[in-house]
């Protein structure tokens, strides 16, 4: 029974150290994936959003997987207006890297995008663990969960009324 107190802070510090050398570093980007994220970031840059998805996905077909492909994929494909597509890039992020503050404020900004403001609350709670109040990821979210959802705008063309012809 003495010794349950040093015990418990032995195993404590073991699982923490072995969890730390399992991580493993990033993975470098491939030189041509390196090459087709920089046109992808130029052309989101002077708004070719469609321009920036293709140079994205041919990049993410040169090297599967890679954390900053799916990142710069989710920030485009949230441009166009497509949350839904975004979610799913952001959410394979967190697959490999839950704790990516990227992926989980970027996952934040599309909840909020589609209405989903209070998911977008349990995404800023769970950024502000992980770096804090004053990372930029968080603010960002924040400053995104109090300016709300925008509103979805309709156009008169999208409303058209069909005459209906009655006979007297």
């Amino acid at each position: 029974m003495r010794y349950t107190p040093a015990a418990l802070a032995l195993s404590l510090l073991a699982a923490v150290t072995a969890s730390v050398s399992v991580s493993a570093p990033p993975v470098p980007l491939d030189p041509r994936a390196a090459l087709l994220v920089a046109d992808g970031r130029k052309a989101l840059a002077s708004g070719d959003t469609n321009g920036a998805i293709d140079a994205y996905e041919a990049a993410l077909v040169i090297q599967p997987g890679h954390v900053a492909i799916l990142l710069n994929l989710g920030e485009a494909s949230r441009k166009q207006g497509m949350q839904g597509k975004a979610l799913r890039y952001y959410r394979e992020v967190l697959e490999s890297d839950p704790g990516n503050v990227y992926a989980i404020s970027g996952e934040g900004m599309a909840l909020v995008e589609k209405g989903a403001v209070e998911r977008a609350r349990r995404n800023l709670v769970r950024l502000e663990q992980v770096c804090g109040n004053g990372c930029a990821p968080a603010k960002d979210l924040a400053l995104a969960i109090q300016q709300g959802p925008s509103p979805q705008i309709v156009t008169a063309e999208a409303v058209q009324t069909k005459p209906t012809v009655s006979a007297n």
